[in-house]
């Protein structure tokens, strides 16, 4: 069963060409992440949580963004080498893609318009405007390591703030019942 949103074109941070349909009946952990973030931190438990769950049909796909204040400036190249080296990031990967403004990626556009408001919204918000960075209104991403959780039928089932990390019992709780 295909949705719009498995049809949306993607490239993989190797170059080639895909969609959210090759990864079908499968659920999908969808993140916007970055290299030079103070959350980067979170590739671990991501990676974590893909190794033990893939086998029961969860995949945590990574969508790298230079979009909140230039914390993704290398090319796919050094983001694979990055991942591969430091937190050993076997789950897939993708090329850069806007998630924010004017270029937003259709795959995001359609992410955000299916749930637009992410459990644990709040606490990070409140840290970035006291830091004095601009944030993004919501139902924008507010920054890197924000989680869309897709069911098996390519439905967006969930949505999770940028601080809400993979241990978290809240997603945990959401994947262990996407994948029953």
């Amino acid at each position: 069963m295909s949705t719009p949103l498995q049809s949306i074109p993607l490239t993989t941070l190797d170059g080639q060409p895909a969609t959210l349909a090759d990864h079908a009946g499968k659920v999908l952990l969808v993140v916007n992440v970055a290299s030079k973030c103070g959350l980067t931190p979170q590739y671990e438990g991501l990676e974590k949580l893909y190794r033990e769950q893939n086998a029961a049909g969860l995949e945590v796909l990574g969508f790298p963004a230079n979009d909140f204040m230039g914390q993704e400036p290398g090319s796919e190249d050094e983001i694979r080498q990055f991942c591969t080296l430091t937190y050993d990031v076997t789950s897939p990967m993708f090329s850069k893609t806007p998630v924010t403004g004017n270029g937003t990626h259709p795959l995001y556009q359609a992410l955000i318009d299916a749930q637009p408001a992410a459990t644990g919204e709040g606490p990070l918000r409140e840290k970035l405007t006291g830091l004095g960075l601009p944030t993004n209104p919501a139902p924008g991403i507010l920054w890197n390591f924000e989680k869309f959780l897709v069911g098996r039928d390519g439905q967006v089932i969930a949505r999770f703030a940028p601080d809400v990390t993979a241990d978290d019992a809240r997603l945990r709780g959401a994947v262990e019942r996407a994948l029953a």
